[in-house]
Formats: C-alpha cells, sequence, structure tokens
C-alpha cells in the first residue's frame, strides 16, 4: 500500500490502477479517534458506511439512469414518413446529433447525421424530399435505465454506433451518446479516486 505523499504524487490513471489492484479489500479506518469508516472496495461496488448511514454503491453511479438523471428524458423524436430536411432542420435547431424514429409509441429505428450525409452523397439533391425511413437504421440496439456504463460502451464499440436510445417497460425513456458515456466514465474515476483519497488521509 503506497503512503499518502506516493498517492498525491500519483497521475489519475496511476491511481485508477493502484484502486482496481486493491480490489476486494476492506479499509477499516478511524475517524477522529472514536467513529470509524468502512470501505468495501470491489470491481463492481464500492460501500461506504460512515456514521451508520446506509452504503452507497458506485454501481449505482454507473448505471445508465445516473446519466438520465444528469442530462433529462428529452427525447425528439420524428416519424418515417417524415423528409430527411425535415430531420436536418430538427437536428440543427436542437443541436443534437440523431432522432429517434417513432411511430406512435414504437421505436422503429434512428435517424443521425451520418445516415443524412451519406444520403446526400448518393442519391444528391434529392435527398432532402425522400422520406426518413428510405435512409434510417433499423433494428436498433437498446438499453435499459439500469444498465451498466460499462456494458453501454461495450455495445457502442461493438455495433459502432453513437447513439443508444434507453427503453423503460417497452416505452422510450431517453437517449445517450457517446459523449454521455464518456463524461459519466470520467465522474466515476474522480469518484473512485478522491474515495481513496479520503481513505489515505483518514488512516494518516
Amino acid at each position: 500500500m503506497c503512503n499518502v505523499g506516493a498517492w498525491s504524487k500519483m497521475s489519475a490513471k496511476d491511481q485508477s490502477g493502484h484502486a482496481r489492484a486493491i480490489n476486494q479489500q476492506v479499509v477499516n479506518v478511524s475517524v477522529h479517534g472514536s467513529e470509524s469508516a468502512f470501505i468495501d472496495l470491489s470491481s463492481s461496488a464500492t460501500h461506504i458506511s460512515e456514521r451508520g448511514s446506509q452504503a452507497t454503491r458506485w454501481e449505482e453511479a454507473m448505471s445508465v439512469e445516473s446519466i438520465l438523471r444528469r442530462k433529462g428524458t428529452d427525447v425528439t423524436t420524428i416519424g418515417p414518413e417524415a423528409s430527411i430536411k425535415s430531420a436536418a432542420d430538427w437536428l440543427r435547431a436542437k443541436n443534437i446529433g440523431a432522432l429517434v424514429v417513432t411511430s406512435g409509441n414504437a421505436v422503429l429505428g434512428l435517424v443521425s447525421e451520418r445516415e443524412i450525409v451519406h444520403a446526400f452523397s448518393r442519391y444528391g439533391e434529392t435527398t432532402g424530399s425522400m422520406p426518413v425511413k428510405e435512409i434510417m437504421q433499423y433494428g436498433v440496439t437498446t438499453v435499459s435505465p439500469d444498465e451498466s456504463v460499462s456494458r453501454v460502451m461495450n455495445l457502442m464499440t461493438h455495433h459502432r454506433v453513437r447513439h443508444i436510445p434507453v427503453l423503460r417497460g417497452g416505452g422510450l425513456a431517453g437517449i445517450i451518446s457517446i459523449g454521455d458515456v464518456v463524461k459519466q466514465r470520467l465522474d466515476d474515476l474522480e469518484l473512485e479516486t478522491n474515495v481513496l483519497r479520503d481513505a489515505y488521509n483518514a488512516a494518516r
């Protein structure tokens, strides 16, 4: 175990690596000589109990639900019969990268900047008047709010997509982008580092 001085000199990457190296360990530290904090480090979650408070699990902070709580659940949708020009206008107006294509409450697919650019390259000037259903992604990958951020990252990498709709009970509950996932992962690493730093400081 490194001392506090060595820990403070570590880069964020090295600190994260050290955290994983001491997985499964339990640190029992004395706080103010009479109270105790118990930190259980594992590969999936960290339980923290201080002054009798309930344990906090890291895996709760590393879920799709946590991303939706931060960014909101608003989703811009479009019908399959709408024109590609209309889709492009919505993307510009909302400053977003993708629209969820729906029919009633059913999610049919996605249309993103990528599909629109490819369509203009393939079909030329007539693209704007074509319906979205001619270029949209069908059978898109979806996730539930309780999915882990790590799984979403794997899905995005495997399917080479940048946006994934979130379904709750079969209904559209939100959408997450690769930018959302990266930001959440950076926040998770910062939390991990702060917890370990607090543990080392308390143990001095």
